[in-house]
């Protein structure tokens, strides 16, 4: 994804989003009528209420993290795009990994975006995955997460002769010392994110 080199100040016209959010569609209450266009996100951030009238705003999908992080949500604000873009800046980059680790925080820990900092993203204590298949993102992620948490029992584990011994992913996963959650990405990509109780 692309970022631009402007900085967010209001002179001559507005703020700059430093990265691409994606395109938005919107609804004008004052017309009563759905936007006939959609829109960049700096003109969501830039829409003025009392000139063109009240608007909502909400993803059209071509950015799969933005959808994502405002899945649940019927409407975006500029000032929320705006804290978003902070946030990425904060992180270095627009990557889906980071997406998913903002989208850890807002939606599956709380923490309000415009309270979010790129310090707390990378403190949380989650473990992401990404493939095409949930059911190899599950197994990967268990063998993973069972030698980097108990590395004394995993060497016993692969260590014995035994042939019927047998490691349970899916037990292992489903445990109350884990939270894990199956995300649908676009073009059949998936994530799967840990987070460890």
């Amino acid at each position: 994804m692309e970022t631009t080199e402007t900085t967010n100040t209001p002179e001559k016209g507005g703020y700059a989003l430093q990265f691409d959010l994606g395109t938005f569609e919107g609804f004008n209450f004052r017309q009563s009528s759905a936007i006939d266009r959609v829109l960049t996100g700096d003109e969501v951030v830039n829409w003025d209420h009392d000139a063109h009238g009240e608007a909502e705003f909400w993803p059209s999908g071509d950015n799969a993290g933005v959808s994502l992080l405002f899945k649940d949500r019927s409407a975006v604000t500029g000032s929320e795009l705006l804290d978003l873009d902070k946030v990425l800046q904060e992180l270095g980059d627009d990557s889906t990994f980071n997406f998913l680790r903002i989208h850890h925080a807002v939606n599956t820990l709380g923490t309000y975006l415009n309270q979010l900092t790129g310090e707390q993203v990378e403190d949380q204590n989650i473990h992401l995955f990404e493939g095409t298949s949930f059911y190899d993102l599950r197994r990967g992620a268990a063998y993973e997460l069972f030698e980097l948490y108990y590395p004394e029992a995993y060497a016993m584990w692969e260590a014995t002769p035994c042939d019927g011994l047998i490691f349970d992913t899916d037990v292992f996963l489903d445990s109350s010392s884990w939270s894990v959650e199956e995300i649908e990405l676009n073009g059949g990509q998936k994530a799967l994110i840990v987070g460890a109780q």
